[in-house]
Formats: C-alpha cells, sequence, structure tokens
C-alpha cells in the first residue's frame, strides 16, 4: 500500500469512530431525556377538536388538553363547563408570532360535561373530561 493511502485510511477510520461515538452519545442523551420525561415532566393530552363529541377524555390533575384540528376559527372556540372546579377553558390565541390552539386545564379530580360552541362555524361539541389525581 501506498505511503499516502495509509494516512487517508487512518483519517477515515478516526472520522468513523468519531461519528459513531457522537451518534452514541446523542441517543444516551435522547434515552436519558426520555427517561427524565417519565419521572416528572408532564406532556398535554391532544386531541382533535373534529372527534372528540360525545367522547370522554382522561387526563391527571394539573396536565392540559390541547385541542387541535381547527386552524381557520381556532379563536372563535368558547366553553361551557359543568364543573369549573374540575376543569378550565384556555380561549385560542394569536399573539403575532405564534398561533396557541383553545384548550384545558385539569384542576382537581372528577368529572365534568364541557360544551365547546364556535361562533364563526356555528359548530358544537359536547364531551366530558375526567380528572384523575396526580400519584
Amino acid at each position: 500500500m501506498s505511503p499516502l493511502r495509509r494516512p487517508l485510511l487512518r483519517t477515515g477510520a478516526l472520522a468513523l469512530a468519531a461519528g459513531t461515538m457522537i451518534a452514541l452519545v446523542g441517543c444516551a442523551a435522547s434515552d436519558d431525556a426520555a427517561d427524565a420525561g417519565s419521572t416528572g415532566t408532564i406532556t398535554p393530552v391532544i386531541v382533535d377538536i373534529n372527534e372528540i363529541d360525545g367522547t370522554t377524555i382522561q387526563v391527571v390533575e394539573g396536565n392540559v388538553i390541547d385541542l387541535t384540528g381547527d386552524d381557520d376559527t381556532y379563536l372563535d372556540w368558547t366553553a361551557d363547563i359543568a364543573d369549573t372546579s374540575v376543569v378550565e377553558f384556555t380561549p385560542g390565541k394569536d399573539d403575532g408570532s405564534a398561533q396557541f390552539n383553545p384548550g384545558l386545564t385539569a384542576l382537581s379530580p372528577g368529572e365534568s360535561e364541557v360544551a365547546l360552541d364556535n361562533s364563526a362555524s356555528g359548530d358544537t361539541v359536547t364531551f366530558t373530561v375526567e380528572v384523575t389525581a396526580k400519584d
């Protein structure tokens, strides 16, 4: 083998080894992040507003329900909540730099019926939210 090819092969092997180490470190960091999420981070319950009519949504106390699926009239949803000690409505908003879906916050264990009305589209959606206690 020529003397010129030997350094190139070593350089290629070193680059491959370094890339493998970086990939393994990245995987380890991802696994740690996933483990941290399972021990303390609460992820929102994401539901499509077009598919929840007549259903029951279960959520842990302190968590939120993100109501997706309405990109056009998300600002026009309002809520009538039977038991406001169980769940609270947050309207959609647009602050000029970002758009936020409407949502619900689980306040305390219990169950409440929720009726959402959209003044722009005339749509009405009724469902139940069941809030369970934190472990």
